[in-house]
């Protein structure tokens, strides 16, 4: 049952995820959107999750699955390694660096807020 959960979980991220790409029609933003908003939304989960608020079943659906398929770490990885082959040096750096403390960022807030 536990492989339902993020199964149907990963299915419903992944088209969210999809979607942002076709709405913001620009593969870095679409990809930094989801990586940050993803990595405050699993933080929340988390929080709730190790208090006990939400149950396996709500943590294995939205957590696991969801948050797995909507955040794109892969996608991150080849949009980065793009921007150095085309020698776009600065904004390869810029973006490695503004995902990462802008999605840290919010964990921590995320995290101790709740």
């Amino acid at each position: 049952m536990n492989f339902l959960f993020v199964a149907l979980g990963g299915f419903i991220g992944s088209i969210v995820r999809y979607s942002i790409s076709i709405k913001f029609n620009k593969r870095l933003f679409a990809t930094w959107i989801a990586n940050v908003t993803g990595s405050m939304f699993l933080a929340f989960l988390f929080h709730l999750y190790i208090n006990e608020a939400i149950s396996d079943n709500v943590w294995l659906l939205f957590g696991v699955g969801f948050c797995g398929a909507y955040t794109t770490f892969s996608t991150f990885g080849n949009e980065t390694l793009q921007l150095l082959m085309q020698h776009k040096y600065i904004a390869a750096i810029f973006y490695v660096f503004s995902s990462f403390s802008v999605s840290i960022g919010f964990v921590f807030t995320v995290f101790y807020l709740f």
